[in-house]
């Protein structure tokens, strides 16, 4: 299952972690970009240009690839590849208050009525836009078929077919999910002029123009309610931006196989809808993983070491304030048999000190503390607030949290709140229709529980 789209940017750099090769097939030539993700830095391993992959013997420009991927230091990379617009059907299906492990089969449900091959088969996929909705895609299986056999003789094995909406969304939500509504344009191997672009109206728009970009950017504007003054952007603008990219890789001329290749490399963080039936799926070679599994490891042993050298230095902190009180407590025991002035002072200033000490253990302890109370608090309020409501903005006190976002209908978070072990006396401060009409805007305040 997909992990979902409201994790943390912070969560997410952690998370993204792969590999990927995407193709791209064009009228005559494939694009191929091999990409690495480590902790959401991207570095661009190389690009080629396949030419005239349809009239050449599968063996000799598969032989290419094969040179190519041996090159990047990717052999054994299962490729994700990007099928042409014109082969793959398109739909937006929205599921409201379906929970996500039922949507597949309500996907099963409607499928005859998303597309116009009758009793043909097809092969099909999905991946999710949020809030319910699903982007679908729907392939003849002849097609499917035609491009497997293909690769296969070609010697390349395929874990993913994509197409550009699927691939593009997901790139996009490697690192999160985008801000706001915006409208993106590249140029596709054929030449043609492709529009990408997301609104609040609608989740997703993509399509491709032999047109002006000019006029292509008016209509797409239309078609997601966007203001008409809304400049449009580059597409390798909304993409990662790597940290290595080659001069061959020009994202500004067609970023398609780049985005591909993202939406390959971390499928689970940013899921591209694959129409390639599970039977035809070859995934990586286990020793493609190692690198990523060492690397995890790596830092799984330094989270490990982190928190136990805290431990550690907490005991010997401990240790050493103890020793110190037993070594100043005689001293103190003197002065205060002593019935001597000056005497009388050091002791009561040694007593002061050690009360300053272990007053500042004990506030150690309790920041050590709270951080763990103000870890669970953020927790809880993650859960309670479940999707298709949302939030954007949630502030913590010793005593009180307040939770601004959206929901299709906010006024049952109250009870909700109330009914945790961590929150109580939920009052809202805003309850209004947001601006897109989908649902209300909220802003709630409510005390946290005393906690033993």
């Amino acid at each position: 299952m997909p992990l979902q789209d409201s994790i943390s940017k912070d969560v997410r750099k952690l998370l993204a972690n792969g590999s990927g090769v995407g193709i791209e097939i064009g009228a005559a030539d494939l694009e191929v970009v091999a990409a690495h993700v480590r902790f959401s830095r991207v570095r661009v391993l190389g690009r080629i240009t396949i030419a005239n992959f349809a009239g050449r013997p599968a063996d000799e420009w598969g032989a290419e690839y094969a040179r190519f991927l041996k090159s990047t230091g990717m052999n054994g990379l299962s490729a994700t590849v990007l099928l042409p617009r014109k082969d793959v059907i398109v739909r937006q299906v929205a599921f409201p208050g379906v929970a996500a492990k039922d949507i597949e089969s309500a996907i099963r449900f409607q499928l005859d009525s998303l597309h116009p091959y009758g009793d043909d088969e097809i092969s099909w996929g999905w991946s999710p836009l949020g809030y319910g909705a699903v982007l679908v895609g729907i392939v003849r299986r002849p097609t499917e078929q035609r491009y497997h056999r293909l690769f296969t003789e070609a010697g390349i094995a395929v874990s993913s077919f994509t197409f550009s909406a699927a691939a593009v969304h997901a790139a996009i939500r490697l690192n999160g999910a985008a801000a706001g509504g915006f409208v993106a344009l590249s140029r596709s191997a054929t030449g043609a002029v492709e529009v990408y672009g997301e609104s609040a109206s609608r989740p997703v728009f993509s399509a491709e123009f032999d047109l002006p970009p000019q006029r292509a950017t008016v209509l797409a504007l239309s078609e997601l309610r966007l203001p008409p003054e809304t400049v449009p952007l580059n597409l390798d603008q909304v993409l990662p931006k790597p940290d290595v990219n080659p001069v061959e890789n020009d994202l500004s001329r067609n970023a398609l196989p780049y985005a591909t290749a993202l939406a390959g490399a971390c499928p689970r963080l940013a899921p591209a809808a694959n129409v390639l039936p599970v039977e035809h799926r070859r995934f990586s070679s286990r020793k493609a993983l190692i690198p990523t599994l060492v690397l995890a490891g790596v830092a799984l042993l330094a989270a490990a070491a982190m928190v136990a050298y805290s431990a550690w230095s907490g005991r010997q902190y401990l240790k050493k304030l103890n020793a110190e009180i037993a070594r100043l407590e005689p001293q103190a025991s003197r002065a205060a048999a002593l019935d001597l002035e000056p005497q009388a002072s050091r002791a009561a200033a040694l007593d002061r000190r050690i009360d300053q000490a272990r007053a500042r253990a004990q506030l150690l302890d309790r920041f050590r503390l709270q951080t763990r109370i103000d870890l669970d608090a953020l927790n809880e309020l993650t859960r309670l607030i479940e999707p298709p409501a949302w939030s954007n903005a949630i502030s913590l006190t010793r005593d009180a949290a307040r939770v601004a976002g959206e929901a299709p209908v906010a006024s049952p978070l109250l009870k909700i709140f109330d009914s945790s072990p961590l929150f109580e006396s939920s009052t809202s401060d805003l309850i209004q229709r947001s601006p897109s009409g989908a649902g209300e805007m909220f802003q709630i305040h409510m005390s946290r529980r005393n906690r033993k």
